[in-house]
């Protein structure tokens, strides 16, 4: 008898360019080992390298989003440990990043707990974040002798500013959907039975826009954390004469002129 295993990783990409990468450990509460992490990474990568790919939905299979490290591997390394999560951190920093660094627009749909360097460092990393209702945020490093890592050391800070970063990383509170949303960490809380229909709805919308302005403008935002405007304003004024001159960017004003709808064809 042969057994199969699912992958920890699943991508797919629909006709219209949104791609779904989905966390798929639920019996982990997708619990992010080596393996898992390595799998992520590829998955971004592969996304990035896609022309077809318009959009990226990221989700959690089961109940939980990301409960942050797998524990229960982490505990059976003993005094190996230390090893494993420089390794394990490497990954998860490579992953984050290349989803901050992802040429297209990255929406996470989170039920249930984002929790831990994992759940919380891919929350901060996306570009829109919407929440189920019943859904919970939590840091959890401090409470177990660890520190902060997936980025949200500087992610959280800048999408809730200093004080509340401190006390979300300090104190380790649950934070509900309601008040993650009140403070910035994520974009929108539905109904828990309206999240994938939601951030699918999202995903479409985008898929529909001219990709280059999608791009340029993700990477100006992300680019500008910790520089001063004076630094930034050469490089929207170079992005913003480079895209004039694309397809879409003349369609857009036609479109404006028309009184239609625009047609973009991402060229």
């Amino acid at each position: 008898m042969t057994v199969t295993t699912e992958p920890a990783v699943l991508r797919e990409v629909a006709p219209n360019g949104v791609a779904s990468i989905r966390l798929n450990r639920p019996e982990t509460s997708n619990g992010l080992n080596v393996e898992t992490l390595k799998a992520l990474h590829d998955a971004v990568l592969t996304c990035h390298a896609d022309p077809e790919v318009k959009v990226v939905v990221l989700t959690g299979a089961g109940r939980n989003f990301c409960a942050g490290g797998d524990v229960k591997t982490f505990e059976s390394k003993g005094e190996k440990l230390p090893d494993y999560l420089r390794e394990a951190t490497a990954w998860l920093q490579l992953a984050t990043s290349a989803l901050i660094q992802l040429r297209v627009p990255v929406v996470t749909a989170v039920q249930g707990f984002a929790a831990g360097g994992g759940g919380l460092g891919l929350v901060c990393a996306s570009d829109i974040v919407v929440a189920a209702q019943s859904a919970k945020f939590f840091s959890g490093a401090v409470r177990v002798g660890m520190a902060p890592d997936g980025g949200s050391s500087v992610t959280l800070a800048q999408l809730v500013g200093l004080r509340q970063a401190l006390r979300i990383l300090l104190t380790n509170p649950t934070i509900t959907a309601d008040e993650a949303v009140g403070i910035g960490l994520i974009t929108e809380v539905v109904a828990d039975e309206d999240l994938q229909t939601r951030v699918q709805t999202i995903a479409t919308e985008l898929s529909a826009m001219p990709t280059r302005a999608l791009s340029a403008t993700k990477r100006l935002v992300w680019s500008g954390v910790g520089a001063s405007i004076e630094e930034r304003l050469p490089e929207e004024s170079r992005t913003v004469s480079e895209l004039s001159g694309t397809e879409d960017a003349l369609e857009g004003l036609r479109a404006v002129i028309e009184r239609r709808p625009a047609k973009f064809t991402g060229r």
